[in-house]
């Protein structure tokens, strides 16, 4: 009888447990912090169901990688790197984001883009916007 009323105790302390940490209760909306600097890494689009994603031609070849950095302040600066001028010139361009549960809301110089968050790591930022390009960022 004991070990009975043990088993049955420990089964819903299972359930319990895995009820409380259902996946639910954050609407989807991933954890893990969007403040950092990303990489930008790849480009690509979903081609008749099938996504397909290529080096970001954006990158200039032998300079460092473009990037978004995401400051806690809720600013964004975007940086470029061009060799039209010089080499590796860099040009930041700086506004204001926001976060709305899976939306990624960036303003620089007035300009609005509003991108869905695909996935979210502690590695890789993948967003997708209203025309269906995505762009992934890494760390």
């Amino acid at each position: 009888m004991k070990t009975r009323s043990l088993l049955l105790a420990l089964i819903l302390s299972i359930g319990l447990f895995t009820t409380s940490c259902s996946n639910d209760d954050n609407e989807g909306e991933t954890l893990i912090p969007l403040e950092g600097k990303w990489d930008l890494s790849k480009t690509g689009t979903v081609i008749n169901g099938t996504e397909t994603l290529t080096d970001a031609p954006e990158n200039q070849s032998g300079c460092n990688k473009d990037y978004l950095e995401l400051k806690l302040d809720n600013t964004v600066n975007v940086g470029d790197y061009s060799s039209a001028v010089s080499a590796c010139a860099l040009t930041v361009q700086s506004g204001i984001y926001s976060r709305s549960h899976n939306n990624l809301t960036t303003v620089i110089n007035g300009v609005s883009k509003t991108q869905d968050i695909v996935n979210l790591t502690l590695k890789e930022l993948k967003v997708r916007d209203a025309a269906g390009v995505i762009t992934v960022y890494t760390r």
